[in-house]
């Protein structure tokens, strides 16, 4: 099956003007002394918020991958003995298992093929591309614009008594919990690892419109979805035998609103390289260490 990708990641750039490229990224994180990682075949699987489009040095322009991803640092650091990073912008949770296509429209192969069944360390990233999440930014961001101080996203998100990510957020469950059962089948004594999403919006306020264009009252609705989605990939994790690693916690206060030299998530016109509401070097660093500690645990 071949369905194009670019539209997906157009939805959130469309908005703005994408950075330059930056310097200086560390290109590994120190893992703790007594780290118990594996050491074997490392597998990395997921989206955009795994693949970081447009941080330097893109290895994969069809999928926008950066080779300072956090899959990346965890490897180098975990020593791992093979490494295949497979994630792709864009992706769903149908492009795990299934064929696809990437950012230029070229065939992509079912992320799932990359894990053998010697196969040690799984890691997933997905679900933000299932529930709309650039559809989301780009329709917030927008209606925004007549209502800075209102809640027009959730007014429309909520209409008719049901909220639809919300709805969106619980049909997502049978389809992670697909993905982990062939992750498992494919790779039968691997760890795996479910990552969840960093904070883009601030946890707690009403946000910093303009700069991050999401009215006020809208904020605090769409922070409950993102939370909503963490709290789902977590609870799935645990129901098929995976650990979640906790990425949101540690990006609280380095969420879009904050400066350039501390934010882990881009907003609206970057100011680091990185993809709109993406995660930047910062921030793949700060997943990597936190998936590092996961794995120590």
């Amino acid at each position: 099956m071949t369905r194009p990708r670019l539209p997906r990641l157009r939805a959130a750039t469309r908005l703005a003007a994408l950075a330059a490229a930056t310097t200086g990224v560390l290109l590994t994180v120190a893992a703790p002394a007594s780290a118990a990682v594996p050491a074997g075949r490392y597998v990395a699987l997921g989206d955009s918020y795994t693949a970081g489009p447009l941080i330097p040095t893109q290895v994969d322009l069809n999928c926008l991958r950066s080779n300072r991803n956090y899959p990346s640092l965890v490897a180098a650091s975990a020593g791992s003995s093979s490494f295949a990073d497979v994630s792709c912008s864009g992706a769903t949770t149908d492009d795990i298992l299934n064929s696809g296509s990437g950012q230029l429209g070229i065939p992509v192969p079912p992320q799932l093929n990359a894990i053998t069944s010697a196969t040690a360390l799984v890691t997933v990233q997905i679900g933000g591309n299932d529930i709309g999440f650039s559809g989301i930014i780009s329709d917030c961001a927008q209606a925004s614009l007549n209502s800075p101080l209102g809640s027009p996203c959730k007014n429309k998100y909520t209409a008719g008594g049901t909220d639809q990510l919300q709805a969106r957020v619980s049909a997502t469950v049978p389809k992670v919990t697909a993905v982990l059962r062939a992750v498992r089948q494919a790779a039968p004594a691997a760890r795996i690892v479910v990552i969840g999403y960093p904070a883009i919006l601030p946890d707690s306020g009403n946000g910093c419109w303009p700069v991050v264009p999401i009215a006020y009252q809208d904020v605090p609705y769409l922070r409950g979805v993102a939370k909503s989605l963490n709290a789902m990939l977590a609870s799935t994790a645990a129901a098929n035998g995976a650990t979640y690693s906790d990425v949101y916690t540690p990006s609280i206060g380095r969420d879009a609103c904050k400066s350039s030299g501390t934010r882990w998530v881009e907003g609206l016109v970057p100011q680091n390289s990185a993809a709109p509401f993406h995660p930047n070097a910062r921030g793949e660093q700060g997943m990597a260490t936190a998936l590092l500690a996961t794995l120590t645990n």
